[in-house]
């Protein structure tokens, strides 16, 4: 079962997204889930269930408060206008919204795709209390690193021309040298290779074996 909801933003004003629960009525940890440039798709709700089916209370946070594209031009357009510090700071308010939520154990962690990846790694930095990070093929712009004080395991892919692999581990080998923890997944495969709605990166096996490790290294870390 999913179901939109609203919560407050620490900016003061309100957010919202998709929550998702896990089956039974128990108590389970919880992740921020965050979208690609394309908005709170159904791609991205359908990836939320599969979290909560996985066992884990989640919330896929709507940045762009309500739009969706498909057109490509539109969605950069949209990624560049999002405000940084509101995505943030809504991104803040999910995990206070989780760690509150009556399902939820008080573990919250985050993971995202694309756009979302991106978030995922600033939010390692910005926020605090989370319990760790799974970005997948995202990079933020001029993140304080030494701020970082969760695990982080990243999913890379090897073809992909936006989110170099050598970069990740350059990130990888920067925080390794401060004592953090992060691993770095490297996939024969493209941009976007998870997104099973766009047959022409979507990579099957690689998504497989990604989605295996996700889901173990939230599970660890939240337990």
């Amino acid at each position: 079962m999913i179901e939109r909801v609203s919560f407050p933003s620490a900016t003061g004003d309100t957010a919202s997204g998709a929550l998702a629960l896990p089956p039974g009525d128990g108590r389970a940890p919880a992740v921020i889930l965050v979208h690609e440039w394309w908005g709170l798709t159904d791609q991205i709700t359908a990836t939320a269930e599969r979290l909560a089916a996985a066992g884990f209370v989640v919330l896929a946070v709507d940045l762009y408060r309500g739009t969706v594209t498909r057109d490509p031009a539109e969605a950069q357009r949209q990624m560049v206008a999002l405000p940084r510090e509101r995505s943030l700071a809504d991104l803040t308010g999910a995990a206070a919204y989780l760690k509150a939520h009556p399902r939820s154990t008080g573990k919250v962690a985050i993971t995202g795709f694309c756009m979302g990846g991106a978030y995922a790694f600033a939010a390692a930095c910005f926020i605090r209390g989370l319990s760790a990070a799974v970005p997948f093929y995202g990079l933020p712009p001029n993140p304080d690193w030494s701020q970082v004080d969760v695990p982080i395991q990243a999913h890379v892919a090897q073809h992909d021309g936006w989110v170099k692999p050598a970069a990740v581990e350059a990130i990888r080998a920067t925080l390794v040298a401060r004592g953090q923890a992060m691993d770095v997944h490297v996939y024969d495969a493209d941009h976007a290779f998870m997104n099973e709605q766009r047959p022409e990166v979507y990579a099957p096996e690689a998504a497989r074996l990604a989605w295996d490790r996700a889901v173990a290294f939230l599970r660890q870390h939240t337990a």
